[in-house]
């Protein structure tokens, strides 16, 4: 949690169990010789799933991202509209909401960036949807060598 008082620090936490789920669809839909539904969103092996518990819903006031990255790469972060299930099995593409974070580190650098405005607006929107949901799931993509043990993420609002 964060140290300061009335901020609220939510980690990303990244749902091993359910992104084997997504998996194992994709893997049955090829054993099968079968075609995913139209606009179906499969894992692709650089695509894992995160959640974020919100502990306290109502009057969160983004403050930041906190994502650590232990090595050069990038990390997109894209929310879904996901409600009450935590099966995202048959995740739509139309379920993927925008804007996306978008969070990397450069060769040599010590500090993580992004875009600001989108990240800004992002937070923003996590913020609005946490009034209504306990939990929110997340579609993390990795790229440039980048993978789940090298993040460490959450974000950081005034509660």
């Amino acid at each position: 949690m964060a140290a300061e008082a009335g901020m609220l620090e939510l980690p990303f936490t990244h749902d091993e169990q359910l992104t084997r789920r997504m998996r194992l669809r994709f893997q049955s839909l090829q054993q099968k010789n079968m075609r995913p539904q139209d606009g179906e969103k499969l894992l692709h092996p650089n695509e894992h799933i995160y959640r974020v518990d919100f502990i306290q819903q109502h009057k969160l006031h983004f403050l930041h991202w906190d994502m650590q990255l232990e090595r050069p790469g990038k990390v997109t972060v894209t929310g879904t509209s996901q409600h009450w299930t935590p099966d995202l099995t048959h995740l739509m593409n139309r379920q993927l909401l925008e804007p996306v974070g978008i969070f990397w580190k450069k060769l040599g650098a010590k500090e993580v960036e992004c875009n600001e405005a989108d990240a800004q607006e992002f937070g923003e929107r996590i913020a609005e949807l946490a009034q209504i949901r306990k939990v929110m799931y997340f579609l993390l993509t990795f790229t440039g060598g980048l993978e789940p043990p090298h993040l460490k993420g959450s974000i950081v609002f005034k509660a």
